[in-house]
């Protein structure tokens, strides 16, 4: 019985996939969790599929397949204006967050709005408070590493995934190079969405995820200063100057440097995304006078809003919008399935009925100003609907 009523389920959402598929009314808002894919990197793809060879093989089919690699490290380290040879390249920002974080023996301080692949790497690490917007204070964690007592590492990431919110990481990590501490900067949000100059950031390593920001998934990379040597995740291979073994993902490298190289040469086209979020904020805030924009008064990433809507559940909020055609989340993705409030809203002070009414809109290298009309409209009918409830029921009363 259940077997055919499992059956039943996936039919009829193939069913309603398909028909909301033949319409031209999706509106894709949810590049924070993944963009599509760009065409230049989904054609480096096909080529490299199309090539074959071990990158550390020294025959010509093993050479051919070492400079596919080659240039796309330098693609990767151009998005941060570092060197080639300080790019690791990893499954994702998961493996590269983990591989920063595992090996170090001293203490470990993370900001309280870090991502999980942070937050749940150490047990042990003390978590550094953020205020009402989520920005972590220099001198709190200055208290905190004299308390260390020395040798320790803090994580600190340059824009929150769910908010936004941009860290004033190198007065941050200044503190922290004051006490010796290794800086690690988990970069995934950030990276081909603003400039960053890794050498200037003043961090020992960085997290980076293709993604993010029009590349393949599972691939990432973990950027180190010259002379840094994390600890090894995986052993057994020379690979990545034996700094992490393995086969390397061909079709995933030269994807992530075609999309970095894409990304990089449109940072300033991606940062007049700025003028629709704000343009959006203010039509909502005009609208619906009890709307709640969490971080708005913080710097942030311009292609982000994490928006409240009182009264009603981020859940039904995201179910809602998709029956109108429009994709949101109800923070990060990596979080689907979870009905508990988002850790970042709560370490900002928000009340656990304020963050579980709140959903995250991020637009993309791909958004057309047609898609934050589209929501903007679909939003505030959800908002009328919610009102129009809440006054049938107090005149039910």
């Amino acid at each position: 019985m259940r077997d055919r009523s499992t059956r039943r389920h996936r039919l009829s959402l193939k069913s309603q996939l398909s028909s909301r598929a033949s319409t031209d009314l999706h509106t894709y808002l949810d590049h924070n969790a993944t963009t599509p894919v760009r065409p230049e990197a989904a054609e480096a793809v096909a080529r490299a599929l199309a090539q074959y060879g071990n990158a550390s093989s020294v025959h010509r089919f093993g050479r051919l397949i070492r400079h596919v690699v080659d240039g796309a490290r330098e693609d990767v380290a151009a998005l941060v204006d570092t060197a080639p040879a300080n790019i690791i390249f990893t499954s994702g920002g998961t493996e590269a967050n983990n591989q920063a974080l595992m090996g170090h023996d001293g203490p470990v301080l993370v900001s309280a709005v870090e991502h999980d692949s942070v937050r749940e790497v150490r047990a042990d690490a003390t978590i550094i408070p953020v205020d009402a917007n989520g920005i972590t204070c220099g001198e709190t964690l200055d208290r905190l590493l004299w308390d260390a007592g020395g040798g320790s590492l803090v994580s600190v990431m340059l824009a929150n995934n769910e908010t936004g919110v941009l860290q004033p990481i190198r007065e941050i990590f200044a503190v922290a190079r004051a006490h010796g501490a290794v800086v690690h900067c988990d970069a995934v949000q950030a990276a081909g969405k603003m400039a960053i100059a890794f050498d200037d950031l003043g961090a020992d390593v960085l997290s980076l995820s293709a993604h993010k920001f029009g590349g393949p998934p599972g691939i990432g990379a973990l950027v180190v200063r010259d002379g840094f040597d994390p600890e090894l995740l995986l052993r057994g291979g020379g690979q990545e100057r034996r700094r992490r073994a393995g086969t390397e993902n061909v079709p995933g490298i030269a994807g992530f440097g075609a999309a970095a190289c894409a990304a990089k040469a449109g940072i300033a086209k991606f940062g007049r995304l700025g003028a629709l979020r704000d343009n959006m904020e203010a039509r909502l805030r005009d609208a619906v006078s009890d709307i709640v924009i969490h971080g708005g008064d913080a710097p942030r990433l311009p292609n982000t809003s994490c928006l409240g809507l009182p009264g009603l559940a981020s859940e039904i909020q995201v179910m809602q919008l998709d029956l109108a055609g429009i994709a949101v989340s109800a923070g990060s993705a990596c979080s689907s399935g979870k009905v508990a409030s988002s850790h970042v809203l709560r370490a900002m002070g928000c009340e656990n009925e304020t963050a579980r009414s709140a959903i995250r809109v991020s637009l993309g290298w791909s958004t057309e100003p047609r898609d934050v009309v589209r929501f903007i409209d679909a939003w505030i009918a959800m908002a009328q609907r919610r009102d129009g409830k809440a006054e049938k029921r107090r005149s039910v009363a």
